[in-house]
Parts: C-alpha cells; sequence; structure tokens
C-alpha cells in the first residue's frame, strides 16, 4: 500500500511528473496530426476551445483551493487561501486569457507572448512549485488543479506554432519583452492597489513585490533588492531563451532548404 502511494506522489523531475509531461506533450503531438490538413479557422476554434476549457478548470480548481484546509495551513505565513489572490493575472496564467485573443485578432505581438513566455513562466512555475505543491499526491485535488493547468498553458502556447497559426522571426523577441514589460508594470500596479486596499495585503502577482522563495528570484533580489526592479534581470533570461528558440527554427529551415535543393 505504502508503494502505491508513493507512486503518486509528484516532485519536479520525478518519474511520475516526466510520464505527465509526456503524456500532455503527447497530446499535443495527436491533436496536431489530428488538424494538419484542416482549415485554419478549425484549427483556431480548436486552439481557443482548448483556452477556454483551461480557463474554465482554473476557476474549478481555485475553488477546490479554496477548501483545502491543509491548503490554507500551508500558506499561512503568506494569508492562505484569498480569492484576490488566485486570479489568473500570473506569468502562465495571463496566457489563457491572450491567447485565444491573439488567435483570433492575428495579433503577433501577442503570439509571441503566448508561445515564448506562456510556456516558459509555466515551466518554471512546474519546475519551482510553491508551498503545497511539491511532494503531494497528484490525486490530490489542488495538486490535479495545479500540474493540470500549467501543463495545459505549455501545450497552449506550443500549439500555436505545432498548430500552424504562427511561425516565429527574430523580429519577434523586441514584441515579445515589450509585452511582457508593460504587462508585469500593469499587474505590479494591481498588486499595489490589493494590498494598499487590505483586499489582499499579500498580493505578488508576477513575484514582482516577493520572491516567495523562489531560488532564481532569490538571487535576482540579492542584486537588487527593490520590488519590482528585481526582475529586470528576468529579461536577459528571456532574451537567451528567445535567441535560442528562432535558433532552433533556423537550424530547422536551413535543413529543410538543403533538402529542398537536393530535390
Amino acid at each position: 500500500m505504502g508503494a502505491e502511494n508513493n507512486f503518486w506522489i509528484l516532485k519536479p523531475f520525478n518519474p511520475l511528473f516526466i510520464g505527465v509531461f509526456l503524456a500532455f506533450v503527447a497530446l499535443l503531438a495527436l491533436a496536431s496530426l489530428a488538424l494538419r490538413k484542416k482549415p485554419e479557422k478549425t484549427r483556431q476554434t480548436a486552439l481557443v476551445a482548448a483556452c477556454v476549457v483551461t480557463f474554465v478548470g482554473f476557476f474549478v480548481y481555485k475553488y477546490a483551493l479554496s477548501l483545502d484546509s491543509e491548503y490554507n495551513t500551508i500558506t499561512a505565513q503568506m494569508g492562505g487561501f484569498n480569492w484576490w489572490g488566485e486570479l489568473p493575472l500570473q506569468l502562465c496564467n495571463i496566457s489563457m486569457i491572450l491567447i485565444p485573443i491573439a488567435v483570433l485578432a492575428k495579433n503577433r505581438p501577442l503570439m509571441c507572448f503566448g508561445f515564448f513566455i506562456g510556456p516558459l513562466g509555466a515551466l518554471m512555475a512546474l519546475a519551482m512549485p510553491g508551498n503545497g505543491f511539491d511532494g503531494y499526491s497528484l490525486l490530490l485535488p489542488r495538486m490535479l488543479g495545479f500540474y493540470g493547468t500549467h501543463f495545459m498553458i505549455v501545450i497552449e502556447g506550443w500549439a500555436l506554432v505545432a498548430f500552424g497559426l504562427f511561425r516565429p522571426r527574430f523580429s519577434d523577441i523586441p514584441k515579445a519583452v515589450l509585452t511582457l514589460v508593460l504587462l508585469a508594470l500593469a499587474v505590479f500596479g494591481i498588486n499595489m492597489l490589493l494590498r494598499w486596499s487590505g483586499l489582499h495585503p499579500k498580493a505578488n502577482y508576477f513575484f514582482s513585490v516577493e520572491t516567495e522563495g523562489n531560488p532564481l528570484l532569490e538571487l535576482f533580489h540579492s542584486w537588487i533588492p527593490v520590488p519590482f526592479l528585481y526582475l529586470i534581470p528576468c529579461i536577459g533570461v528571456l532574451a537567451i531563451y528567445m535567441a535560442l528558440v528562432m535558433s532552433g527554427f533556423g537550424i530547422v529551415n536551413w535543413i529543410r532548404g538543403k533538402r529542398a535543393g537536393r530535390a
């Protein structure tokens, strides 16, 4: 019985984590194959529908979290559960809202955000989960909600390219960075408003006020011990990440060009 219980314990990069991640990647691959020859409108509708389902699931997960007494105990130092602190305003959660808008409006800056930044934010959250989401059974509602939502955000961002709705270019990188900076400023303002009003004295969307023990942000905070400003090094990390991704696309295109030349 003990071994069976241990099987469901999920930690970053343990076998269960990797298995769940691969299952979501397989879901994306199967959906891409099924939609490969479908009209663009159908592919758009499929992705928007996935985001809507994730958005609805997000609030179901948060409702379950509001009833989770263990979670409230674990997070008591940060004020416990508070609906004002559980809105979809984190770096990754925003993608659920922005991707449908980007797809329907064919807005490249928002697509850049959805493809580059949304999945990166979700992957960082999965690699460094907050208190209450590391080392617990996947069968707990809060674990299913947290990991299900974040893995869906990852594959929805990647689906922009996999479904043939977006082809990133190096010229997109400044747009993605600018979009992130503007969103971060707006969210920081929301944090300050929620704290000032008393609606949520510990509001910390985008982790722009407190690091909450995140090791990478702790490092940046040691360099720049000022709320919001300590996020500046993240721009450099993001630019390197996007450049590496774009280099991968460049290599693939170069190989395709070589093969086409030989044909």
